[in-house]
């Protein structure tokens, strides 16, 4: 007995869980792919937990030290990510780095790449100036408009 085919337009629901371990293998908060005129979009939600006002065991009134705050990153013009990827810091492995905190550097000159669909996308300072800050590191992934790299004046 043949099995029916499945119409054209049917998901394939294999996909949609190797996408979905794609998300959880990298930490991206979403993944879409086009195939044949379907395409299919995985995404995640984020969510954030509240710690409590104050911890158990403490006696009512009892002072609780805030959270420490988020790092914030040094003045200067922030560098965003325009693609989902992974962050590299040099062309290829034991070369040197594109560029390091406290050097200048000009309008146009690569910062790092991202790896997006196995292409390496450069980039660029977006004005001449001092790299004052890395905000990610080598190898880590990054999300579309995360900060990236923090220029300084020259």
């Amino acid at each position: 007995m043949r099995k029916p085919e499945a119409p054209a337009d049917s998901i394939d629901a294999r996909l949609v869980r190797e996408l979905a371990a794609v998300l959880h293998e990298t930490g991206l908060s979403e993944i879409e792919v086009e195939r044949d005129g379907i395409r299919i979009r995985v995404g995640k939600t984020l969510t954030a937990t509240v710690a409590p006002a104050a911890a158990p065991g403490l006696a009512q009134g009892s002072a609780v030290a805030p959270a420490a705050p988020a790092p914030t990153p040094a003045a200067g013009e922030i560098v965003k990510s325009p693609m989902v990827g992974t962050v590299y810091f040099q062309a290829q492995p034991g070369a040197p780095p594109f560029a390091k905190v406290g050097d200048v550097v000009s309008e146009g000159q690569t910062l790092l790449l991202v790896e997006a669909m196995k292409t390496m996308n450069p980039i660029t300072a977006p004005r001449a100036g001092t790299v004052v800050e890395f905000l990610v590191a080598d190898g880590q992934p990054v999300e579309f408009g995360e900060s990236l790299v923090v220029i300084g004046p020259a």
